[in-house]
C-alpha cells in the first residue's frame, strides 16, 4: 500500500512539473502569438473582406462581390506589375544564394581579422533601405554616378541609363537587392557550414579527394536544408518587394519597374481605390503561399537529388 502511494505521489508532482512547465512555455510564446493576432492574422481577414467591397475611406463601403477580382482580369498595370515581380524575383534569387554561399566559403576560413569582414558584409542589411536605395541611385547615376563614370574611363562611349532606362533600371534594382540581402543569408549559410563534421572532410581527404569534390559531395548535401530555407525567403522577399523600388524608381521609367505591392500601395493610397488594392493583396497573398508549398512538396525531390 504504501508503494501505491509513494508511486502516487510522483505522478502527481511529475503532471505538476509538467503542467508548470507547458504553462512556462505558453508564457513565452504568448507575446508573439498576440503580435501575431494584431499584426499579422486581424489585418489579413479585415483585407479579405475589404476586397469584396468599394470604399475610398470617405463614403460608406458598398458591397461589390467578386468585381475587384474580376477587374484584376482587365487591368494592364497589375500584368506588367506581376511580370516585373517576377522579373525581379527570377534575377534575385539565385544571385542572392550563390552570392552568400560564396561569401560563407571564404569568410568559413580562418583568415586574419575574419570577424571584421563578417560584420562588414553583414552590415548592408540592417542598414535603412532608403539609405541604401539612395546611395545606389547615385551611384548608378547616368551621366554623374561613379559606375558609368568607370565605363567611359574604360572607352564605352553610351553607358546604360540604368535607373533613367527602362531596359536597365530593373537590373539596377536587383544588383543593389542582392548587395543588400547577401550579407543577410550569408551568415545563414556559415551557420550551416559551421555544423557539418569535420570528420567527413578528413575522410574524403583520406580517400583522396580534391575541393571540387568535397564541395560537390559533401558540402552543398549537407547545406541542402539551408538552401531550402534561404530560397523559400528570398522568393517570399522578392514577391514583397517594394522600398526599394520606391525610392529608386518609383516604379518609372513609365511602367518598368512597377511591382505588385507598388501597385497597391498605388491604389489604395493615391487613387483611394482600397477594396480594389485589397483585391489585389489577396491575389498576392494566394501567388505567395501557392509557390511557397510547391516549394515544400519539392524539398524531398530535392534532398533525394542532393
Amino acid at each position: 500500500m504504501e508503494a501505491v502511494k509513494s508511486i502516487s505521489h510522483r505522478s502527481s508532482k511529475r503532471n505538476s512539473l509538467e503542467r508548470r512547465n507547458t504553462l512556462r512555455a505558453y508564457a513565452f510564446l504568448l507575446p508573439n502569438f498576440i503580435g501575431f493576432l494584431i499584426f499579422t492574422l486581424i489585418p489579413v481577414v479585415c483585407a479579405m473582406l475589404l476586397s469584396f467591397v468599394e470604399w475610398d475611406s470617405a463614403n460608406p463601403m458598398v458591397f461589390v462581390g467578386l468585381k475587384n477580382y474580376a477587374r484584376i482580369l482587365k487591368d494592364e498595370t497589375f500584368m506588367i506589375s506581376f511580370w516585373n515581380t517576377l522579373y525581379y524575383t527570377i534575377g534575385t534569387v539565385p544571385l542572392t544564394m550563390v552570392c552568400s554561399l560564396v561569401i560563407a566559403l571564404v569568410l568559413n576560413n580562418k583568415l586574419k581579422g575574419i570577424k571584421f569582414f563578417r560584420a562588414a558584409f553583414f552590415f548592408p542589411y540592417i542598414v535603412s533601405m532608403v539609405a541604401v536605395a539612395v546611395v545606389w541611385n547615385m551611384i548608378f547615376h547616368p551621366t554623374m554616378g561613379p559606375v558609368n563614370s568607370f565605363l567611359m574611363a574604360l572607352g564605352i562611349e553610351n553607358p546604360p541609363g540604368w535607373t533613367a532606362s527602362v531596359e536597365w533600371a530593373m537590373p539596377a534594382i536587383i544588383f543593389a537587392s542582392v548587395w543588400r540581402q547577401m550579407g543577410y543569408f550569408m551568415v545563414m549559410y556559415l551557420a550551416g557550414l559551421q555544423g557539418i563534421p569535420r570528420e567527413l572532410y578528413e575522410a574524403a581527404v583520406v580517400d583522396g579527394a580534391n575541393s571540387w569534390q568535397k564541395f560537390k559531395n559533401i558540402t552543398l548535401p549537407m547545406l541542402t536544408p539551408t538552401s531550402f530555407f534561404v530560397s523559400v525567403m528570398c522568393v517570399i522577399n522578392g514577391f514583397k518587394i517594394f522600398d526599394m523600388v520606391a525610392v529608386m524608381t518609383e516604379g518609372g521609367p513609365g511602367r518598368a519597374t512597377n511591382v505588385l505591392v507598388l501597385h497597391i500601395y498605388n491604389q489604395a493610397f493615391l487613387q483611394m481605390k482600397f477594396g480594389y488594392a485589397a483585391a489585389v493583396s489577396m491575389v498576392l497573398l494566394v501567388l505567395v503561399l501557392s509557390i511557397t508549398v510547391i516549394q515544400f512538396k519539392g524539398e524531398q525531390k530535392w534532398v533525394n537529388y542532393m
